[in-house]
């Protein structure tokens, strides 16, 4: 008996540690952060994407051209929410059988900073992505790719819980409604991992569904969360 309370110890002990009493809410909240468009998230990255697309077209760029930006993105004075970004695009523009532009494919490298009333965290970062639905005929915007993200955080509910964290999010047929580019579908999964001093390390995985009405539905861990893609607020459900 004795050895198998040992044994049931060590392994609670193990599975602690492999979460380093980060909860799924602290991780949903920097899946927000990483997410909303007020923390300059994927939600913003995606929509200047398919802007910059059809600039691109009104601009005349040819098919198969590439064409590289640079570009700042800071948080209005005095926001709640506070973010600032340095972001360096390179995007191509791929044409049909027709000759016709189709859609964009292109890569993201970006690095800066958000604080919102949950979390803080500096990051840089690495996004390849396609924006289809760029035919007159096209009702949305749709994006595809991966999205990746590294660098530190610190918890606002428990200052205890700050380390390093590394994202990937893979994204399947993000919507966004042509032309106000409002997101309106779209899915992704995700993991969610790193380390906490003194506490050891975590790892969460998950999926995201994205709404019709501005919000996001993120599961991680048996729990679900809805998520304002506005403003990073979360409410468990």
């Amino acid at each position: 008996m004795a050895m198998l309370l040992v044994g049931a110890m060590a392994c609670k002990k193990s599975g602690t540690s492999l979460t380093g009493n980060l909860s799924a809410s602290e991780a949903v909240d920097l899946m927000a952060g990483s997410l909303s468009s007020n923390t300059h998230g994927l939600t913003s990255v995606g929509s200047d994407a398919s802007v910059y697309s059809q600039t691109d077209l009104d601009a005349h760029l040819n098919c198969g051209a590439t064409r590289t930006d640079t570009i700042t993105k800071t948080s209005p004075a005095g926001a709640t929410t506070s973010f600032s970004y340095g972001l360096g695009y390179s995007y191509t523009l791929n044409c049909n059988t027709s000759n016709l532009p189709d859609n964009v494919s292109g890569k993201l490298n970006y690095s800066g900073s958000f604080s919102n009333p949950h979390m803080s965290s500096s990051n840089t970062g690495h996004v390849t992505f396609t924006v289809a639905g760029l035919t007159t005929t096209a009702t949305a915007y749709v994006f595809n790719g991966s999205y990746l993200r590294s660098g530190s955080f610190t918890s606002k509910s428990d200052t205890s819980n700050h380390g390093s964290s590394n994202l990937d999010v893979e994204v399947h047929n993000v919507m966004f409604q042509k032309p106000g580019r409002n997101v309106v579908g779209g899915t992704a999964t995700f993991t969610l991992t790193g380390t906490v001093p003194k506490k050891g390390a975590f790892s969460f995985t998950g999926t995201v569904v994205f709404n019709t009405d501005g919000t996001a539905k993120i599961t991680v861990n048996g729990s679900s969360y809805l998520v304002d893609l506005t403003t990073g607020e979360k409410t468990k459900v």
